[in-house]
């Protein structure tokens, strides 16, 4: 690569001034002065550093800072920050360093973006500990995440240049945490770009051809999308509305995951887009406007009742406010209206940093700000280990919400799905814990029972009452699940305690030795993983003490070697199943391991897959586009290899086709004939349901690899009738 410094130090300037141009606005007395020193430092500390691209490196700090001024509208002190973002973790300038010459905020910001390093307990990911404690800074400033969402959306926009097991574990784990958290923070455009950049990288055959399929019918949209609301802009106009009409197509992964949660092709999304009409009004008259306009709609054309949400009178807990329809245009298509004020739509497109903007002394709490107190009460809360932290984090991202209120009519947001017992420690940690039931709109019910919008809740408690293993079958909330993970905690040590007691007992009357040789051979006779285990066990009555007998201390073991061990009956199942170490190259250095073909996405040949080390020396192979690879790739990062398929021999490997059709005699004769004759593919069995004359099958067959598997899906796709054919996992 030549490099031409002189056009590279242009480049840079360009750069900066277009940051300069996007700040001036809101630049305060001395702002832009020190906009420049932190410029400077910037490309001074990073003067000989290349990204992977071979650029020079201060590209990206500059690139973050213009996300995070032009995407996210934050201020100055965030642009100092995102360009100074990597300087203490990649040169020799130290926090102190930072706080001497920009302030203590920016200094904050810093220590919350640097990279957390360690030693962390086993088993748990070094990168949610990282998520984690990124977290703990929300109770500081809340511009640490936004700043890391920005740095997260450019090295997802730059992926191209990273190899391709970075590009899996940087993707994945954008899906699995930064997403959600761009959802939950309200920035819906940084949250679409994060998912189709996802599905870009791991799924890069789909994610090609919807936005192939969306590309070729643009033109057929804008038109219609031009006659859809010409009547209305006449009608707005002589309402005397300012106003401004979008139209927009869904994103990719949103129409993807459409596709796959509907059972339906592209052809048959509805609402492949939606029309967004932006009013703008004054604060005091916005609900009235968007009523108002509603009614002008549908006037026009009919709206689906079902499909009318109302988040202009009860915002989203991430403070989003909008009021959707999706009304029947004259073609026969629905189209999905969206309409609200200039302020919902910068709240809706920027999230938190727009809250502020608009925020004044009367305004009560956000409800992000409810949230945010939430998170900063659950990690202050959290016992746990990071893995799990992160799993109940992420339960309470991506979801909708139920409105509920409290005998004194007191509004409480809980997630949807939430129960009577999530409610009660909603109230108070106490009332969870000492919970006995619940009365829902006067009537007694569980506290498994489900709440509904617009429920009024008392809960009924009693002293006496403890928490059990069951709640957590029903436990929704994250406030919820830990409290009572942390009180079976306890009370499962106070039990072991017990138990030790009584096993130092038994022990004494036996005369045999408390020691540790011992101890593993009380564990291997009961079958029980860890010596508390037995404690436990035998403090609740499942071992009785007069079991532990000497003979197990005497006894030498022979346990017959008549079952197979993991690894050999892996070994077994992959002779029968015909894969054979030839067929996958796996990165370097893991040439001795065995590895086996996951059973929850069963990969074959063609397919893009890659290894995860299980742990015992075993590699598991997933493709990329698993549900669960999305969670291995981001929480265990180093354990993820390369591995590819290389030509293999005639061998075979299961695989299911779904097929949806009109009914006729014979189909099923004909379908087989094809999979059968045609092929040369063995078929393992099929399932046909047929009612009120369409029917769907699900058909496991043997293929060699994806090829094989795509023709015969196009030969059946041919069959008279046939609608249409996928593959499922």
């Amino acid at each position: 690569m030549i490099i031409d410094p002189e056009a590279e130090r242009k480049e840079i300037l360009r750069l900066y001034r277009r940051l300069l141009r996007h700040a001036k606005p809101f630049l305060k007395d001395n702002d832009a002065k020190i906009i420049k020193k932190a410029f400077n430092t910037s490309v001074e500390a990073h003067k000989d550093m290349r990204r992977k691209s071979g650029e020079p490196y201060i590209y990206h700090p500059i690139a973050v800072a213009q996300i995070a001024v032009e995407e996210i509208g934050l201020g100055t002190t965030s642009i100092v920050a995102a360009l100074l973002h990597d300087v203490v973790e990649d040169t020799e300038l130290e926090i102190e360093d930072i706080e001497r010459d920009f302030g203590s905020s920016v200094a904050r910001i810093i220590e919350g973006l640097t990279k957390i390093s360690g030693v962390f307990d086993y088993g748990s990911s070094q990168q949610a500990e990282n998520f984690r404690k990124m977290l703990l800074t929300l109770s500081d400033d809340v511009r640490v995440i936004l700043i890391k969402l920005a740095d997260r959306l450019h090295n997802m926009r730059t992926l191209d240049s990273m190899p391709r097991h970075k590009q899996l574990k940087i993707a994945s784990e954008t899906m699995y945490l930064y997403a959600p958290l761009a959802h939950r923070l309200g920035l819906y455009a940084i949250k679409s770009e994060l998912e189709d950049l996802y599905l870009k990288y791991t799924d890069t055959a789909t994610y090609k051809d919807i936005s192939n399929k969306i590309r070729q019918t643009r033109s057929a949209r804008n038109k219609f999308i031009k006659d859809f609301i010409s009547p209305i802009e006449e009608e707005l106009r002589k309402h005397g509305f300012n106003f401004t009409i979008k139209g927009r197509p869904k994103s990719i992964y949103s129409i993807l995951k459409k596709i796959k949660k509907q059972n339906i092709t592209f052809d048959e999304i509805y609402d492949l887009f939606a029309i967004r009409i932006i009013l703008d009004v004054p604060f005091e008259n916005e609900k009235a406007a968007c009523w108002q306009v509603y009614s002008i709609i549908t006037d026009f054309y009919q709206p689906n009742p079902d499909r009318l949400r109302d988040w202009v009178n009860t915002p989203k807990a991430n403070g989003y406010e909008s009021l959707h329809t999706t009304v029947m245009s004259k073609s026969g298509q629905w189209v999905e209206v969206q309409i609200r004020s200039q302020r919902m739509d910068d709240i809706a497109e920027r999230g938190y940093a727009a809250h502020w903007k608009y925020k004044d002394g009367a305004n009560n709490e956000s409800g992000l700000e409810q949230w945010i107190n939430k998170v900063r009460d659950m990690l202050e809360n959290n016992t746990g280990n990071a893995l799990e932290f992160m799993d109940e984090f992420r339960k309470n991202l991506f979801v909708e919400e139920v409105f509920v209120f409290t005998p004194k009519g007191e509004l409480i947001i809980l997630p949807d799905k939430a129960t009577a017992l999530d409610f009660a420690f909603e109230i108070h940690s106490q009332i969870g814990l000492h919970c006995l039931g619940a009365k829902v709109n006067q009537k007694l019910v569980p506290l498994s029972y489900r709440l509904y919008n617009g429920d009024q809740v008392e809960i009924l408690t009693s002293q006496k009452q403890k928490p059990n293993e069951e709640w957590l079958n029903y436990a929704v909330t994250s406030k919820a699940r830990s409290r009572i993970k942390e009180a079976l905690r306890e009370e499962r040590k106070h039990k072991s305690e017990q138990g030790r007691v009584l096993l130092e007992k038994r022990l004494a009357q036996l005369k045999i030795t408390d020691n540790q040789a011992n101890l593993n051979k009380l564990m291997a006779f009961f079958n029980v993983p860890t010596i508390q285990d037995l404690y436990y066990r035998l403090a609740m009555g499942h071992v009785d003490p007069k079991n532990i007998k000497e003979v197990i201390f005497t006894a030498t073991s022979e346990k017959g070697s008549s079952t197979l061990d993991p690894k050999t009956f892996d070994r077994e199942v992959q002779k029968i199943r015909g894969v054979n170490s030839d067929m996958l190259v796996i990165g370097e250095k893991t040439s001795n391991m065995n590895y086996r073909i996951s059973a929850c996405c069963n990969p074959i040949p063609g397919d893009d897959v890659f290894g995860f080390e299980t742990g015992d020396d075993d590699i598991e192979i997933h493709r990329t586009n698993c549900l669960r690879a999305i969670e291995l790739m981001s929480n265990y990062g180093n354990r993820i290899v390369r591995a590819k398929w290389t030509d293999q021999k005639e061998l075979a490997f299961l695989a299911g086709i779904r097929i949806k059709g009109t009914d006729r005699v014979g189909l099923v004769n004909d379908l087989t004939r094809i999979i059968s004759n045609s092929l040369r593919v063995n078929m393992r069995s099929i399932t046909i349901d047929s009612h009120d004359g369409i029917f769907e099958g699900n058909i496991m067959v043997f293929v060699n690899d994806t090829g094989h598997l795509d023709k015969l899906m196009q030969r059946m796709g041919k069959v008279n009738g046939i609608l249409t054919v996928e593959r499922f996992d």
